[in-house]
Order: C-alpha cells, then sequence, then structure tokens
C-alpha cells in the first residue's frame, strides 16, 4: 500500500479508502488508484483487513438436526432453508459457515460474526449451549415470552388447528398425534392440535416418536394395531413420518383416506409425488431463511430485532 501511495503521489490512507470505495476520495482519485492497483496485482489482504476491524464477515449456521439415512441434510429442511440464509448473506458480502451441532466446537465457528441456529432442540438445550458461546444469535423455531433471541418460524400453533379443523369436517372421532413434544415447535402444533379438538369434544391420542423417519411412522402405526387402540385420523408431526404411517396402515389392510385419514407437515416435494399424494401443512422455508439471514445482519450492525412468525397453509390433497 506505502508502494501504491508513492505511485500515485498520495498518503496511504486515502490509497486505503480509494481500495475500500470510500466516499472520503474523489471519483477519479479513487479511479487512478483502483487502476495502480490492478496493473501491479495489488489484491487486499482480507484476513489483515478482518483482524484489523476484528471481523470475520462470515457467520455460522449450525443445523440442530442429527443427519441419518432416513433423513438427509437433501430435505427441505434445512437445505431450502439454507438457500435463503446463504442468497442473503452472500449478497451482503458475509460468507457461510455451515456445521452440525458435533462440529460446532471449531475455533472457525467461534471467531464468526454471528450465529443462525435451525432447530432449537429438545427443551431449548441447544439454544442454551450456543448461548454460550457469546456470538449474535439467530434461532429458527417457536417463539416465547421466555426467548433471550430473535427467533424466525412458522405459525405451529396455528398448524395443530387446521389439521384438528380438517379432521373434524371429516368427522374424525379418534385422532392421533405422531411427534415429540420436548421440541418447542412440536409442543406447539400439538397444543393447537388437542385444544381445538378438545373443544369439540374430541380427546386425542399422543404418540410419542424422537425420530422423524419413515421406519419411525410406520413403527408408530404397528403400535397402535398392537395394543388394538382405534385411530381413524392421524397428524404426524412430519412429512416422512406421515409416509411411512400410510405404509403401515396400507399394510394392516385399510384404507387411506376412507379408514384413516392422514396429514404431515412440512409439505416437502416428494408429499405431491407420494402415492396416495400427501395432505400436508406448508412451511415458506425460503422466506424463513432469508429473514433469518436478515435478522442476522442487522444484530451485526447493532441493530435490535424482533421475533417473527411466519403463516401455514393446509393444503390438502389424497389422504
Amino acid at each position: 500500500m506505502a508502494d501504491l501511495a508513492d505511485l500515485a503521489g498520495v498518503s496511504k490512507i486515502t490509497v486505503s479508502r480509494a481500495l475500500a470505495d470510500s466516499p472520503l476520495v474523489t471519483p477519479e482519485t479513487r479511479e487512478r488508484i483502483q487502476q495502480l492497483a490492478r496493473d501491479h496485482g495489488y489484491k487486499l489482504n482480507v484476513s489483515a483487513r478482518n483482524l484489523r476491524l476484528r471481523r470475520s464477515h462470515t457467520v455460522a449456521v449450525i443445523v440442530e438436526m442429527k443427519p441419518s439415512s432416513d433423513r438427509t441434510m437433501l430435505d427441505p429442511y434445512p437445505l431450502t432453508l439454507l438457500g435463503g440464509i446463504a442468497q442473503e448473506l452472500t449478497a451482503a458480502g458475509y460468507s457461510v459457515l455451515l456445521t452440525t451441532r458435533q462440529g460446532a466446537a471449531a475455533a472457525a465457528v467461534q471467531a464468526a460474526d454471528g450465529l443462525i441456529l435451525l432447530g432449537q432442540g429438545v427443551r431449548q438445550d441447544a439454544v442454551r449451549r450456543f448461548d454460550k458461546l457469546g456470538l449474535p444469535m439467530v434461532v429458527w423455531g417457536a417463539h416465547s415470552d421466555e426467548d433471550a433471541h430473535a427467533v424466525v418460524g412458522s405459525d405451529n400453533r396455528m398448524g395443530g388447528r387446521l389439521v384438528a379443523e380438517h379432521f373434524l369436517r371429516q368427522g374424525r372421532r379418534h385422532p392421533v398425534f405422531v411427534g415429540n413434544p420436548s421440541h418447542p415447535e412440536i409442543f406447539e402444533r400439538l397444543n393447537g392440535f388437542v385444544d381445538t379438538l378438545t373443544a369439540h369434544g374430541v380427546k386425542p391420542l399422543l404418540l410419542r416418536r424422537d425420530e422423524f423417519t419413515l421406519a419411525s411412522g410406520i413403527d408408530a402405526v404397528h403400535s397402535l394395531a398392537t395394543r388394538k387402540v382405534p385411530f381413524d385420523a392421524l397428524f404426524a408431526c412430519s412429512d416422512l413420518l406421515a409416509m411411512g404411517a400410510i405404509r403401515a396402515v396400507q399394510e394392516l389392510g385399510r384404507k387411506v383416506p376412507d379408514d384413516v385419514s392422514v396429514v404431515g407437515y412440512d409439505d416437502m416435494p416428494m408429499a405431491a409425488a407420494f402415492q396416495p399424494a400427501l395432505s400436508s401443512v406448508r412451511q415458506d422455508w425460503q422466506a424463513g431463511g432469508s429473514l433469518l439471514a436478515q435478522k442476522m445482519l442487522a444484530l451485526i450492525r447493532g441493530d435490535e430485532v424482533a421475533s417473527q412468525v411466519l403463516p401455514v397453509s393446509l393444503v390438502v390433497r389424497a389422504t
């Protein structure tokens, strides 16, 4: 930079400002210095700049879920969310550091300017764990009045309510909810489902399952059959659980939706292609990812941010 200053006949601070496109330097001087830099192969030392500014221009994104062969990182959650996040952050000049819960102790994560957490964990254990990093944090999940961080998520309670109203219109009297309410989002879906049904004199059954997979959905229905529990409707907290449940219902010789109505959650692309086409509660993952990134950039700038809830809709298909 000193060499460029000598060549241009200006100070080093003027060179620094010109290379940073500062409005404090006239356009003519800025262009002349930048052309000299190009002619002499000068490149900004990004690491040195970040060290000086105490900024990494990196945002860490931690996916709380544990990937498995049945539930991969290629699913809409988290892939579509990540697409919205990456689009916003890269447009703002930030790099995205993606990792899972197991890799969050890496030095690069701790050096990030902020953290986006996808998933609150069981009883918000993931939120408490990553709060200890001391980074600005935005969380995807279910909002509560006790949150210390901005939370972006869908209206899970409304999602449960929509499914309950759908079952009531069909005259179902023995509905089952399948999922793990220890997760805040699932807890909200269950509450919306139960409250709506109870108001109409229908008491649903909770069938707790920790894994949101096809195999878990199959196992859930077979456990109902083994115990001879009557059921004519099933609300699964994920589409994969719902698809497994449908397979098991068919294996038992019952028809969907004639004998058992089934609704999933997320409306992943596979839901429409599944046979029979799966009814599901739709979340806008793309908008959610964009909002998470926008709120993170605001926090990095020092602005105050608030939690935000996105609307959901019930997509009724063949189940």
